[in-house]
């Protein structure tokens, strides 16, 4: 399955929309996904599982990549 993950680069930061960055992840459930980012420095804010029709959309972007944790 396919997850959306927003997140802030630092832990430290109160959470500011612009500063929000997304990542699309492989994994087999939120908290697969949660264990593998929890050695990376961000403050996650919100893991959503991606559907069929989302997918198709974001891949469209130049800048679409799944990581395989």
């Amino acid at each position: 399955m396919i997850y959306k993950v927003y997140y802030q680069e630092d832990r430290s930061e109160v959470p500011v929309r612009e500063k929000t960055k997304t990542l699309y992840a492989e994994a087999e459930s939120e908290r697969a996904v949660r264990y593998a980012l929890k050695s990376r420095p961000y403050n996650i804010e919100f893991v959503q599982l991606v559907n069929e029709s989302h997918l198709e959309y974001e891949k469209q972007s130049p800048d679409f990549k799944v990581e395989q944790l």
